[in-house]
């Protein structure tokens, strides 16, 4: 089934034909970016990558020029040749999260609210209407409560961004935050394989200019998050090093942990030179997500651009993976059609998600309901072809096959006849046995029709034979010349595995240049001549001795046969003399 008709299958029924998936990340030192992943090849990579300069308000928590924002994403949609028909997802720096214990017993809408009362208390939404997603980290049946991580992010922020992705035709399908991001890019890339097993505890520490958050984990769950503002930009040199190593010894006593992992997205601080300086929380690791970076964080195709290389974030690695890690956490600010919430994680719905679904390089968005109807009217044209292979084309072929069975039944049947007149013939006669005759050819010949299948199958293009000589006692000797050693070796290799029992070996290899004077004066690559046999020198020497002609002169062994004398006598598997060039381009 071909993937054209896939596609026009999966057309039908997404409702409008395939749409791109296209990846936002705006980040904060770098400016906006656009990516797309690869994950075909081994290893994964970056497959197109742009970026543009875009002003980020670090106080008010949103991008400061939404026309500029429009403009830069169809300057990108133009470099990397999209269709502005797509899907996007947004990541965004993260403006509010925590977590809170409420009772079990609570419902989604008490949820939003009682989460609504607590982001409300920030500076930022008590002027801008919050958007809420959260999701449960832990929910605890013997006490009736449940733990959950909520993020934030301002209503307008998001209304504005759909609306300029909007005028340029494309659907603003989600919005993510920077924790979720950097945590799915860990996951992706393999960064933290060792502490994203069951039961390993590891602390994950984002240090930022306005301070640091920890986001406690066991494998992939999460158990806690913390976030400690530290006024980085009134520090210098090494006082923002013990600044923050002072504050975070006292914090990760809370979290202990066998992992600490920490990524810096600020230039202000290494997160190497950080790391040195934290003690006793286990192993460290660390990625520099700014200027420190010395290495990109996943390959990348040639199709980046080689200055752009170092600019990837980890963010948009993280949310360009949005549909390839399976790490549980996933926040979803976006209203889904029919949704009844305003906010919250969809898991919670009863609205079917659509799914999205990639064949070759087109993307298609499909509800479950509406995958159960295709897989059945995919399984019914199956059924159908096969019920036309079991009906029409398999008696079809049977009749073929039943008449070539008849033909060669039939061809038999003449050989045998004239085999048994033959075998009349010879009785009358008296004087030849052609039964003998057949079985002593064939005896004699069965070598030789070994010795031409494994030269066939075992020359390299650039190696050609100029003699070749079998015995029907197994005797076998071939002269030839190549254009490089190595390939010589390899048709000698390949033909002792594919005549095991003849004990060939390499009798000659030298090159075919007669002296020094010739070699230095050519300005052409030398070929290489060589002899390949089993023969030892009595056995050769008798055999070269056959080869003498008429008037006493040895013969050239690769002439042809009429230039002989021979007029093509014991030309072929039944004499010894030389066969064309096999091999010979």
């Amino acid at each position: 089934m071909s993937e054209d008709f896939l596609s026009k299958m999966l057309s039908q029924f997404s409702g409008g034909g395939s749409k791109e998936y296209v990846f936002l990340s705006i980040t904060p030192g770098v400016g906006l970016e656009m990516c797309q992943l690869d994950v075909t090849t081994s290893p994964k990579s970056v497959k197109a990558y742009a970026v543009r300069s875009l002003a980020y308000n670090e106080t008010s928590k949103e991008i400061a020029d939404y026309d500029a924002f429009k403009d830069a994403v169809l300057e990108m949609y133009e470099e990397l040749n999209i269709n502005p028909k797509c899907n996007v997802i947004v990541n965004l720096p993260l403006v509010s999260m925590g977590t809170m214990n409420l009772p079990l017993i609570l419902s989604d809408d008490q949820l939003l609210v009682s989460i609504t009362s607590e982001v409300e208390q920030t500076y930022i939404f008590r002027r801008m209407e919050p958007t809420i997603a959260w999701q449960d980290v832990n929910v605890n049946q013997g006490t009736d409560s449940r733990k959950i991580l909520y993020a934030a992010i301002q209503a307008p922020v998001i209304e504005n961004i759909k609306a300029a992705l909007a005028s340029l035709g494309s659907t603003l399908v989600n919005i993510d935050v920077s924790v979720a991001s950097y945590l799915r890019a860990l996951d992706f890339t393999g960064l933290t394989t060792a502490q994203m097993q069951d039961n390993v505890t590891w602390n994950l520490m984002i240090v930022n200019s306005t301070g640091y958050s920890l986001v406690s984990l066991v494998g992939k769950t999460i158990v806690d998050y913390y976030e400690e503002p530290l006024a980085i930009k009134t520090f210098e040199g090494d006082d923002i090093y013990n600044a923050i190593n002072s504050s975070a010894q006292i914090t990760l006593m809370s979290y202990p942990a066998n992992y600490l992992y920490i990524i810096s997205e600020t230039d202000m601080v290494s997160a190497e030179l950080l790391a040195s300086k934290i003690q006793g929380v286990g192993t460290i690791d660390f990625f520099e997500n700014n200027t420190f970076k010395k290495h990109e964080v996943m390959p990348v195709s040639l199709d980046v651009l080689p200055d752009n290389v170092l600019k990837i974030s980890m963010q948009v690695i993280g949310v360009a993976a949005t549909n390839y890690s399976n790490f549980p956490l996933k926040f979803v600010f976006v209203k889904q059609s029919g949704s009844a919430k305003s906010g919250g994680f969809l898991a919670g719905s009863s609205t079917e998600a659509p799914v999205p679904i990639t064949i070759g390089d087109k993307t298609f968005e499909i509800t479950p309901s509406a995958a159960t109807t295709l897989s059945t009217i995919l399984l019914a044209i199956i059924g159908g072809f096969m019920a036309l292979m079991s009906f029409v084309m398999l008696p079809k072929i049977e009749a073929d096959k039943q008449q070539a069975l008849d033909a060669v039944t039939l061809k038999a049947q003449e050989l045998d006849e004239q085999v048994s007149k033959l075998d009349q013939e010879q009785s009358s006669a008296g004087s030849f046995d052609l039964k003998g005759e057949v079985d002593l050819v064939l005896k004699n010949n069965r070598s030789k029709l070994m010795s031409y299948s494994a030269i066939g199958q075992a020359i390299p293009d650039t190696v050609w034979v100029t003699y070749f000589m079998a015995q029907g006692d197994g005797l076998v000797d071939i002269k030839g010349a190549a254009t490089n050693v190595e390939d010589v070796y390899v048709f000698f290799k390949n033909m002792k595995d594919s005549l095991i029992s003849t004990k060939l070996r390499l009798q000659k290899l030298e090159m075919q240049s007669g002296s020094v004077d010739d070699l230095l004066s050519s300005s052409n690559s030398q070929n290489y001549e060589f002899e390949i046999t089993n023969m030892d020198k009595e056995q050769l020497s008798a055999l070269f001795g056959k080869l003498t002609g008429k008037d006493g002169e040895q013969k050239d062994p690769n002439a042809p046969a009429d230039a002989q004398g021979d007029k093509g006598a014991d030309n072929g598997l039944l004499g010894n003399t030389p066969i064309p060039d096999i091999g010979k381009k």
